[in-house]
């Protein structure tokens, strides 16, 4: 089992920033590609970034392309995701994950997830 805990999460002004760490578990970390998911009241689940297990690809949502930057530091078996120019929107429980790295976009293709942490975005 692989286990994931997710802290960072917090109140911001909109245009502030946040970085976001996701500090995991287990001795096959390194084999599996990260996600961040996040969740807003009353909107289903949508992908924001994801990376592989060496870091040397890395995949974001249109909606965070140049804003978010996703990293993982494996000797710390953490995964990071920094996130510039933050707005309202990006308000929502934050998720990291874990799985086989083949269909990164979809939820339902990872194996572990975190408890989430919850960003807030003031206007």
């Amino acid at each position: 089992q692989v286990q994931l805990v997710e802290s960072g999460g917090g109140l911001v002004q909109a245009g502030g920033s946040l970085r976001l760490s996701c500090a995991a578990s287990g001795r096959t970390f390194n084999s599996y590609a990260m996600g961040w998911f996040r969740q807003a009241p009353g909107k289903e689940r949508e992908f924001v970034a994801a990376i592989s297990w060496s870091g040397g690809s890395t995949y974001y949502a249109d909606s965070v392309k140049g804003r978010f930057t996703i990293s993982r530091d494996n000797t710390k078996n953490t995964v990071y995701l920094q996130m510039n120019s933050l707005k309202p929107e990006d308000t929502a429980v934050y998720s990291c994950a874990a799985g086989p790295g083949v269909r990164i976009r979809r939820g339902d293709e990872y194996y572990y997830w975190g408890q989430g942490t919850q960003v807030t975005v003031s206007s």
